[in-house]
C-alpha cells in the first residue's frame, strides 16, 4: 500500500498543479492565483506577422576585413613606422611602407596586436610589403557566431519594440524565423529588425584623387545623402571608415532645432573615444560624413578635436524614427545584412476560426474514442479514458508552464496523440484478455499483460519519437509546432498510459478482493 500511496500522490499532485497553470487560459483567475500566465497561441491561432530572414554570413566576413583595416592603419599610424598605405583587395589587407627596412617591425606589430590575422610577406617590386588575411579559425568564428549574434541583437531589438510573447528561432544554418503575435501592419517591424543599422564616420574626399561622382577615385566610393540645406545629393567619401558604431555604448532621442526634426545622440566607449579623439585632431577642417546604413545622414566640418567621447546624428528624424535609430545604435549593429525570404500575415479572425475548428476536431475525436473504449472494454475502457484525460491536462498543463507555443499543427498533433495513447491501453487491454482466457487471476493477468505489452508500446513510442525529433531539427514553424506536440505527447502517454492505468489497477486489486477484472 506504501508503494501504491506514493504513485498515487504524485500523480494527483501532477493533476493539480496542471490544472492550476491551465485555469488562467479558460477562465479568468483571482489576482491570488499562484499561476496567471495563458498558454502561448501561435500565429495561426493568434494572428500577427511571420517572417523568415537570411544572414548573409559572407557579409560578415567582409566587414570584419574592413574593420581589421582601418585597426590597423591605426595602429600603424600611433607605432611612427614612416608613411605607409594599407589597402583591401578582396578579403586580403596589403600594406606597403616607405622605410623598407622596418618591415620587421611592422611584422611584429601585426602579430602581437592582430592574432586573428595570418602575416605572409612579398618580395621585390610593386608587391605588398605585407600581405595579411583572417586566420581559418576566426572565419570558423565568423560564420558561426553571424547567425546567433544576430539573433541576440533582433531579440533585444524586439523587446524594445514592445511585442508581447515574441518568436525568434533559427532554422537551418543561416536563417532566423521571427513570429511577432498581435502585430498586424509588419513595416516598422520590418524596418526595425532589419535594419543593419551600421553606423561609420567616414571622410570626404578630397583633391584630384577623390576623383568625380561618375569616375571616383580609387579607395573612394559615392554615397546618397542629404544635403546641408535640405534636398538629396551626393558625396565622394573615403571607402575605409575611421569609426563605426560597434564602439557606441549608449543612445538617446532629443529635439533637434527649429524645423530640423530630432536627432540622436550617442556615447562611445574609451577605446572608441580615442580613435573618434586622434582622427578629428589630424583631420581639423575636414568635413566628416555620418554614414548610416550607406546613407551620409550628414557630413559636418570637423572644426576642432572631438575628445569627449560623444557625438550626434542628424537628419530631420521623425520621433519613431530617432527612437527606432537609437534602439539599434544602443543594441549595436548587425554583423550581416538580413535578406527577408518569407513573409506572411495573418489576421485575427482568421485565428479564431482556426482554434473554433481545431476544437471542434479535437472534441469529436476524442468523444468518439471515449465511447469507443466503454462499449468495447468495460470497466477497461473506463480506466484507459481517465488515462487519457490526464494526458490532455498534462500536455496542456507542460505548454502553460514551460511556454510551449501551440499552434494549428498543434492541435493536429494531440489529436494524434490522444489516438496513440488509447493504443497503448488497447495493446494492454488484449494481452489481459489473452491471460484471463488461459485461467489466470485477476492479479496475475493485469501483471501480465502491462509486462508483455511493454516491449511493443516502447518500441512504437521510440520511433515516433525519434521522428518527432526529426521533424523538430529539420522542419520549419508550422512542422515544428507538430513535433513539439507530438513528442510531448508521447511522453506523457508512457506516463498515464501505462504508469497511471497501472496505479489504478494495483489500488482496486490491493482494496478489495477481486476475482477477476472487466475488459
Amino acid at each position: 500500500m506504501g508503494s501504491i500511496g506514493w504513485r498515487g500522490g504524485a500523480f494527483l499532485a501532477l493533476l493539480l498543479a496542471s490544472a492550476v497553470v491551465i485555469a488562467p487560459t479558460f477562465a479568468s483567475v483571482p489576482a491570488w492565483w499562484p499561476w496567471q500566465r495563458t498558454i502561448r497561441l501561435g500565429l495561426d491561432l493568434r494572428g500577427g506577422t511571420y517572417l523568415l530572414y537570411q544572414v548573409e554570413v559572407e557579409q560578415a566576413i567582409d566587414n570584419a576585413v574592413d574593420r581589421r583595416a582601418g585597426e590597423l592603419e591605426a595602429e600603424l599610424r600611433e607605432a611612427n613606422l614612416g608613411a605607409f598605405t594599407v589597402d583591401r583587395v578582396g578579403r586580403e589587407i596589403q600594406v606597403r611602407l616607405a622605410a623598407k627596412d622596418r618591415r620587421a617591425e611592422a611584422r611584429r606589430l601585426v602579430e602581437d596586436r592582430f592574432p586573428d590575422l595570418v602575416v605572409s610577406e612579398s618580395a621585390g617590386g610593386e608587391a605588398a610589403d605585407l600581405q595579411l588575411r583572417l586566420a581559418e579559425r576566426e572565419l570558423s568564428r565568423l560564420r558561426d557566431g553571424a547567425v546567433s549574434q544576430a539573433l541576440e541583437i533582433m531579440r533585444k531589438r524586439i523587446d524594445q519594440f514592445g511585442v508581447t510573447e515574441p518568436t525568434l528561432q533559427t532554422q537551418g544554418q543561416d536563417q532566423i524565423v521571427v513570429q511577432l503575435p498581435g502585430i498586424q501592419d509588419p513595416q516598422r517591424a520590418k524596418d526595425l529588425i532589419g535594419r543593419t543599422a551600421l553606423l561609420e564616420f567616414k571622410l570626404l574626399a578630397e583633391g584630384p584623387q577623390a576623383g568625380t561622382l561618375q569616375a571616383p577615385g580609387p579607395g573612394i566610393q559615392v554615397l546618397p545623402g542629404d544635403a546641408n540645406g535640405g534636398g538629396r545629393t551626393q558625396y565622394l567619401v573615403e571607402r575605409r571608415p575611421i569609426l563605426t558604431g560597434d564602439m557606441i555604448t549608449d543612445a538617446s532621442v532629443r529635439p533637434g532645432g527649429v524645423g530640423e526634426g530630432y536627432a540622436v545622440d550617442f556615447t562611445l566607449d574609451s577605446r572608441g573615444a580615442k580613435l573618434f579623439a586622434a582622427a578629428t585632431t589630424q583631420h581639423v577642417r575636414r568635413r566628416l560624413a555620418i554614414v548610416l546604413d550607406g546613407y551620409v545622414q550628414s557630413a559636418p566640418e570637423i572644426r576642432e578635436p572631438i575628445t569627449g567621447g560623444q557625438g550626434q546624428i542628424t537628419g530631420r528624424f521623425r520621433i519613431e524614427e530617432a527612437q527606432d535609430l537609437a534602439n539599434v545604435l544602443r543594441h549595436g549593429a548587425l554583423p550581416a545584412p538580413l535578406r527577408l525570404l518569407e513573409e506572411r500575415t495573418v489576421g485575427p479572425s482568421l485565428g479564431r476560426d482556426s482554434i473554433r475548428q481545431g476544437s471542434v476536431s479535437f472534441v469529436v475525436a476524442s468523444v468518439f474514442i471515449v465511447v469507443f473504449m466503454l462499449l468495447y472494454y468495460r470497466g477497461g475502457g473506463l480506466v484507459a479514458d481517465l488515462a487519457l484525460l490526464l494526458n490532455v491536462l498534462l500536455i496542456l498543463g507542460a505548454f502553460a508552464a514551460f511556454g510551449f507555443t501551440l499552434t494549428l499543427p498543434g492541435i493536429a498533433g494531440l489529436v494524434l496523440t490522444v489516438g496513440m495513447a488509447v493504443d497503448a491501453n488497447v495493446l494492454i487491454l488484449e494481452r489481459v484478455r489473452e491471460e484471463l482466457r488461459t485461467g489466470k487471476g485477476a492479479r496475475a493477468a493485469i501483471a501480465a499483460g502491462y509486462e508483455r505489452a511493454w516491449t511493443a508500446i516502447l518500441d512504437t513510442n521510440v520511433t515516433t519519437f525519434l521522428s518527432g525529433l526529426i521533424l523538430f531539427q529539420f522542419g520549419s514553424g508550422p512542422v515544428r509546432g507538430f513535433a513539439v506536440t507530438l513528442c510531448l505527447g508521447i511522453l506523457t502517454t508512457l506516463l498515464t498510459a501505462v504508469f497511471a492505468t497501472r496505479v489504478l489497477y494495483d489500488w482496486r486489486l490491493a482494496n478489495r478482493r477481486v476475482t477477476t477484472v472487466s475488459v
